[in-house]
């Protein structure tokens, strides 16, 4: 009886032995990289490859303290990055955004996007922040290129409050 009870314990003994060694082995995962500011603004901005801010659902747009939500309720700005571009579009921008081109951060800082194009916005520093499902974009569209087609003058100073579409 008292051979078997040395048996098992030795077993058990030889049974946690293996256990600690087996857990303490250190994993050959390789930990995940810490994101640069970029990579992190980046991120807010596009979701990590692509996201649709709209204004429909709760957003507004104000030029110089007045609503104008009503003129782009349909608005709709598409961001979108990869590791050679970052690229965006827009739909329903009543000629105030470029349907398409790409983005850049402005030099010096995460907090300013620039976009490309020909269409008032275009080359304008635009400040965004960003509060849980809202993108708030502010920009001034200045003279000489505050005309759509010519015609409607769109100087001002903008608000753009977006919320993030599912």
């Amino acid at each position: 009886m008292q051979n078997m009870q040395k048996q098992i314990s030795r077993f058990l003994l030889l049974g946690l032995l293996t256990f600690g060694i087996f857990s303490c082995k250190d994993k050959k995962d390789d930990p995940t990289p810490n994101k640069t500011p970029e990579e992190l603004a980046i991120e807010e901005l596009t979701g990590g490859s692509s996201q649709i801010w709209t204004v429909a659902g709760g957003g507004t747009v104000i030029r110089d303290g007045r609503s104008e939500t009503n003129i782009y309720q349909t608005f709709e700005l598409t961001l979108a990055a990869n590791s050679s571009s970052k690229t965006y579009t827009t739909i329903n921008s009543n000629d105030l955004f470029d349907a398409n081109g790409n983005w850049s951060f402005v030099a010096g800082g995460l907090d300013k996007i620039l976009l490309t194009g020909s269409k008032p916005v275009a080359n304008n520093q635009i400040s965004w922040t960003r509060t849980g499902n809202d993108l708030i974009l502010r920009f001034s569209i200045v003279a000489p290129g505050a005309r759509q087609l010519g015609t409607a003058a769109v100087l001002g100073n903008y608000v753009f409050t977006l919320k993030k579409k599912a």
